[in-house]
């Protein structure tokens, strides 16, 4: 879905960075062989991704939602050179395309695999994150909501994919849409939280940026 003409997405994209040689193969690679493979986030919102990794100079950076592995590259290109970066993926199928692409890059021994369920394993990691990157299943978005801030350091970021989840959030929702009604239920959850200053970018399927409030005397 496009929330702005087509053209002008199409001269937004042409007028953006290239991305580096090793997503273009990434990219590749998943539209042959993996299911669903726009759930890529894709040239222009990787670079975005990189973009604000690169501003924040991360030391630890949290994803939740590996996929092929195409946006944990993206911002590990901002880490810190002692930096990690810990990414989380209920699917083993795609644990090994993930690696190969993590072990081709420049990053490999800074990226951290984690198979399984986010609500046992996030809370099992030490220490806090300067971002987190959510992209996960949409309708445990609310369950993550409250785990994560508290695993962000003071002004840290968290940003969210798929927030307007083409469109449907300003839709009427049917009974039985649960990621619709989770998203909407975590946006309000994002926009009322006291704890952060948040924006919600109309950039491909949505994406929120919240940035923890620092804490004051």
């Amino acid at each position: 879905m496009h929330f702005i003409p087509e053209a002008l997405d199409h001269y937004s994209v042409k007028h953006t960075q290239e991305e580096p040689e090793l997503l273009k193969k990434l990219t590749r690679e998943t539209y042959q062989k993996v299911l669903q493979p726009r759930m890529l986030s894709g040239h222009y919102q990787g670079r975005l991704l990189s973009i604000i990794s690169k501003l924040i100079k991360p030391k630890s950076i949290l994803e939740l939602g590996t996929y092929t592995g195409y946006s944990a590259l993206c911002l590990a290109e901002g880490l810190q050179k002692d930096g990690v970066l810990h990414t989380i993926d209920i699917n083993e199928e795609l644990y090994d395309f993930q690696r190969k692409y993590f072990d081709l890059s420049p990053y490999k021994n800074q990226i951290h695999q984690h198979l399984g369920n986010a609500l046992e394993i996030v809370p099992s990691l030490e220490g806090k994150f300067d971002i987190i990157f959510v992209d996960a299943d949409k309708p445990n978005y609310p369950a993550y909501f409250n785990m994560l801030v508290e695993k962000l350091n003071p002004g840290g970021v968290i940003l969210t994919d798929n927030v307007l989840w083409s469109g449907k959030v300003v839709e009427n929702v049917k009974k039985d849409d649960i990621s619709t009604q989770a998203l909407l239920r975590y946006n309000k959850m994002v926009a009322e939280d006291p704890r952060l200053e948040s924006i919600l970018l109309p950039i491909r399927d949505g994406l929120s940026l919240s940035r923890l409030k620092d804490a004051r005397p």
